[in-house]
């Protein structure tokens, strides 16, 4: 990948560029910053630029064979680790290379739960095993292929298991010659502190609204649509991606919440009591709907939920600067937004938190989210402070 592909990060990628000119290579490097800004695409980048016999001061030349397997993210010297679920497939990420490969090259800006879907594990939680600790020693004890860098990224590293971060300890500490560690994370307090202090930390920051807006609008979406979507993206582009795709779990997670929140004014508002009825009935199916999906689907529906209550709660206050929501979930919010106040919105945010750890923890479903149920039957009716 070439730094003039990615979108923004001018100063990240002076500091890259500067870094190599200089000879000031550190060993083992984070990479962190929230999903979806090019942590990944800078890695892969600067991995390129290390290695280029005929880089500029600006970018690889792009053309010379060693940029050309660095494009193709096949150079002998570029290894991988990345998060996977142990199959019949296999259980170290050589045997899902080519899956990885694919999503790098087709997507470029993916997320965990797109990596969980390419994988056909979407239902299931991934990690780093204690495996790949040795498959790395292994690749790294190979005779370089040429005169540049061994470069290895690992995406993800927080899902490292302890035994897996502990084995590799001494190699960050202790790199064998012209080795270069790229960690890429979103979550660099789930680290262990050991590696954290052996690692020099590069904070990538949120992209520029208008960076996403010009992105997007070469995409072929009009000015205002993708003004809308730069505002809701909060920096990432890979959130302004998903936005303007406007797919079905996208439009599905807004249907959820609303029949959420819904049944559960009816229940506990509304007097006529066979209505009540028949929304409580519809609450147990809809807890039993979402028991059904995959786990990072609950999270992310959780995530979602949580967010539009903390919408909702600022189009209360008038302040149309900070209100972030597309034209569906504004248009539902016209009537909704008053139930969600100062008398209920911490706990509303409490319930909808505690459900996605209980979630993460592996609690039953089914029971997580009926009982979510219940507290918005309770907290929806609750009066104004």
């Amino acid at each position: 990948m070439l730094f003039r592909e990615i979108i923004g990060q001018e100063a990240t990628k002076q500091q890259l560029r500067q870094s190599v000119r200089e000879g000031r290579i550190p060993h083992a490097q984070l990479f962190t910053g929230i999903s979806g800004i090019g942590k990944l695409q800078l890695a892969l980048a600067y991995a390129q630029y290390l290695n280029c016999p005929h880089r500029t001061d600006e970018d690889s030349c792009g053309t010379c064979p060693t940029c050309l397997q660095f494009q193709h993210l096949q150079h002998p010297d570029l290894h991988f680790v990345f998060p996977i679920v142990k199959t019949d497939a296999g259980d170290t990420c050589n045997d899902y290379l080519e899956p990885w490969r694919t999503i790098l090259l087709e997507k470029q800006y993916f997320d965990l739960d797109d990596w969980h879907v390419a994988l056909g594990v979407d239902n299931k939680q991934s990690m780093i095993y204690e495996k790949e600790s040795g498959e790395i020693l292994r690749k790294l004890s190979l005779k370089a292929f040429g005169d540049g860098y061994k470069i290895v990224i690992i995406w993800q590293p927080e899902k490292m298991n302890a035994a897996t971060a502990n084995k590799l300890l001494k190699i960050f500490e202790e790199p064998a010659d012209k080795t270069v560690f790229l960690l890429v994370s979103e979550h660099p307090e789930q680290l262990l502190s050991t590696i954290l202090s052996r690692v020099q930390t590069i904070r990538i920051p949120r992209l520029e609204e208008q960076i996403i807006v010009d992105a997007l609008m070469q995409k072929g979406i009009d000015a205002a649509k993708a003004t809308d979507i730069a505002r809701i993206a909060n920096g990432s582009y890979l959130a302004a991606l998903k936005k303007a795709d406007e797919t079905e779990t996208n439009q599905q997670e807004l249907a959820d919440f609303i029949a959420l929140f819904r049944d559960a004014y009816t229940v506990g508002v509304l007097k006529d009591p066979h209505k009540k009825y028949e929304s409580l009935k519809r609450l147990r199916q809809w807890s039993l709907d979402m028991a059904g999906t995959g786990r990072e689907k609950q999270k992310h529906f959780l995530q979602y939920a949580q967010q539009q209550v903390r919408e909702n709660y600022i189009r209360n206050l008038h302040a149309d600067e900070l209100n972030y929501q597309m034209e569906g979930e504004r248009a539902f919010s016209t009537k909704f937004a008053p139930f969600i106040h100062d008398g209920n919105v911490e706990q509303i945010m409490n319930q909808l938190d505690l459900a996605e750890r209980q979630i993460e923890q592996n609690g039953s479903a089914k029971m997580i989210f009926f009982d979510l149920c219940l507290q918005i039957i309770v907290l929806i009716k609750k009066p104004k402070k």
